[in-house]
């Protein structure tokens, strides 16, 4: 398995616009071989003393923190998968209702998996 993370500022307004934009996205990725797709909206997201979610995409006052992950079989369909997508004309559709600049993402891989 390999995964993909995502810490993403989205304005609170636009969590309508937000989830039919993964919805649409999503699908994408599920077409090239991602096996599962997971976006949570922020609801339990505390503020720290040293660093937290909300600071890391520097999110402001009316915006929500969204997590997301992205589950494939193994890195070399995921990095397949991202050269595809890059390609992809769907991508050029409209832009996506959060500011990308700000958003945090990396692949890891999963050196503990407890069910």
């Amino acid at each position: 398995m390999y995964i993909d993370g995502f810490v993403i500022a989205v304005p609170t307004a636009n969590r309508d616009a937000f989830i039919d934009h993964a919805r649409t996205v999503d699908k994408m990725f599920l077409e090239y071989g991602a096996r599962r797709i997971v976006e949570g909206w922020g609801e339990d997201v505390p503020k720290g003393t040293t660093t937290d979610f909300a600071r890391a995409v520097q999110a402001t006052a009316d915006e929500t923190v969204a997590f997301a992950w992205i589950e494939w079989p193994d890195k070399a369909t995921r990095d397949a998968a991202m050269e595809k997508i890059r390609n992809d004309p769907r991508m050029m559709g409209p832009p996506p209702p959060f500011d990308g600049k700000r958003m945090i993402f990396g692949g890891f891989e999963p050196v503990v998996d407890l069910s």
